[in-house]
C-alpha cells in the first residue's frame, strides 16, 4: 500500500469522533462499520489486547444484519445516539453502499466465522495485539476468526511507564508463587528460561517499585533480554493459587468440556473467601450454553497448583465451589470498570478477584453452584 492510501486508511477507517467517544459498544460498532466500508484499504488490524478484538468480532456476529443495513442506507442506525459520531461515520460511508452491503451480507449468511478476517478484508496480512499472560485464553478464539492471517504479539505495555524507565528483575519461583530472595538482577544479567518480577524506576520522579508483572526470559537481542509475559504476581502471601495456576486449570477443563459436552467457557475468575472456615476457593464461570451439563464433568482440583493441593490435603482449605453465572455477567464487570475510569481498550478481566463489589456482583449472578468435596 502506498503512502497516499495509508494516509487515507488512517484518516477514514475510524474518525476522531469515534476514537474519542465514551460509549464503548457504540465505538466498537462504528469501528466495524467504517472498517467494512474501507475494507480494500486495510492491510493490518491492530489493538492493544486480544480481548478487544474478540469482543469486536463477537459484536459483528450478533449485529451483522444491522451493519449491512447501515451500509446499504449510508448512515448508522438509531442505536448510535452521539450526533458527532453519527455525522462523522456517515461521512466515512459516503452515501448508500448497496453493492458492498450485498457482498458482505452473502458472506455473513453462510454463518461460517472460521477465518472471517480474510473473507471481509482480503488485503489484511497480520493482526497485532497482546496474546500472552491473561490474554492467552483469548488466542484460540481470535485465531478462529483470523484463520490463516498471522497474529503478532510484539508489544509489552505498562501504563506506569509511558516514556522511559530503568528496569531490574527480581527472581521469581513459579512453584512457590513468590519472589526468590531480595536481590534484583540487572538488565543484562538475567538468565534465559528463568522467571522474574519486573522492578522499575521511573524516569520522572525516580520512583522505584515492583510492577507486579511476572515475565520469562526467552532470549536476547544483542545484550537486551527478550521476555514473554507469564502472569500477574500474587498480591498476598495467603493466596493459594496464582493467575497462571487458574488459567492452566481452566485451559485443561475447557478441553474436557468441549470434547465431552460441547460447552464453551466464555470467561472465568476466582476468589479466595477468607471468611469461610476453613477458607474456600470460589471459581466463577460463564459458559456459552448448557450450564447444567457442568455437573457431569468435574474440574480437576489437583490441576490448581501445588500450594492449593497441599492445603487441601491438610484440610486448611475447604471444598472448591464453582459458580455458573448468567450470560453477560463478565460484561457487566467490564462496564463497572469503565465507569470507574478504566480504559476500555486496555481492560484486562481480573482472574483473581479482590474487589468486594465485583465479588458481590458475581455471586448475585450465579445460576448454578457446584461444590467439589474431594480432590481427584
Amino acid at each position: 500500500m502506498n503512502k497516499a492510501k495509508w494516509s487515507e486508511a488512517l484518516s477514514c477507517t475510524s474518525p476522531p469522533e469515534v476514537i474519542s467517544g465514551t460509549d464503548v459498544k457504540a465505538q466498537m460498532y462504528c469501528h466495524l462499520l467504517c472498517a467494512l466500508r474501507n475494507s480494500d484499504l486495510i492491510d493490518g488490524i491492530r489493538a492493544p489486547c486480544a480481548l478487544g478484538l474478540v469482543r469486536a468480532f463477537s459484536l459483528l456476529e450478533s449485529k451483522w444484519e444491522q451493519i449491512c443495513d447501515d451500509l446499504e442506507n449510508g448512515f448508522p442506525g438509531m442505536q448510535i445516539t452521539d450526533p458527532a459520531m453519527r455525522e462523522s461515520v456517515a461521512k466515512v460511508l459516503g452515501g448508500p453502499q448497496p453493492d458492498l452491503s450485498k457482498r458482505f451480507r452473502s458472506i455473513f449468511e453462510e454463518k461460517n466465522w472460521d477465518g472471517i478476517v480474510s473473507k471481509l478484508w482480503s488485503n489484511v496480512r497480520f493482526i497485532k495485539c497482546v496474546t500472552t499472560g491473561s490474554m492467552k485464553q483469548y488466542y484460540s478464539k481470535l485465531k478462529y476468526y483470523a484463520g490463516e492471517v498471522l497474529i503478532l504479539g510484539g508489544d509489552y505495555f505498562a501504563s506506569e511507564c509511558p516514556v522511559a524507565a530503568y528496569f531490574e528483575f527480581l527472581p521469581f519461583d513459579l512453584n512457590e508463587g513468590s519472589v526468590d530472595g531480595n536481590e534484583t538482577v540487572n538488565f543484562s544479567d538475567v538468565k534465559v528460561g528463568k522467571t522474574y518480577e519486573v522492578v522499575v524506576t521511573t524516569y520522572r520522579g525516580f520512583y522505584r517499585y515492583r510492577l507486579g508483572d511476572i515475565v520469562r526470559v526467552v532470549g536476547f537481542h544483542n545484550s537486551s533480554p527478550e521476555v514473554e509475559f507469564v502472569m500477574r504476581a500474587p498480591n498476598n502471601a495467603y493466596e493459594v493459587i496464582t493467575e497462571k495456576d487458574l488459567m492452566s486449570a481452566m485451559e485443561s477443563f475447557q478441553l474436557v468440556m468441549i470434547n465431552a459436552v460441547a460447552v464453551e467457557i466464555v470467561e472465568f475468575a476466582s476468589f479466595l473467601d477468607m471468611e469461610s472456615s476453613p477458607k474456600q476457593l470460589k471459581i466463577f464461570l460463564e459458559v456459552k450454553e448448557g450450564c447444567v451439563l457442568l455437573q457431569e464433568e468435574k474440574l480437576q482440583e489437583s490441576s490448581l497448583g501445588g500450594l492449593y493441593k497441599v492445603q487441601r490435603d491438610r484440610s486448611e482449605i475447604g471444598p472448591l465451589l464453582v459458580y455458573i453465572v448468567k450470560p453477560g455477567s463478565f460484561d457487566r464487570i467490564f462496564q463497572m470498570a469503565v465507569e470507574n475510569g478504566a480504559q476500555a481498550s486496555q481492560y484486562k478481566p481480573p482472574k483473581i478477584i479482590r474487589n468486594s463489589k465485583v465479588i458481590s456482583a458475581m455471586e448475585s449472578s450465579a445460576l448454578v453452584t457446584v461444590c467439589l468435596d474431594s480432590l481427584d
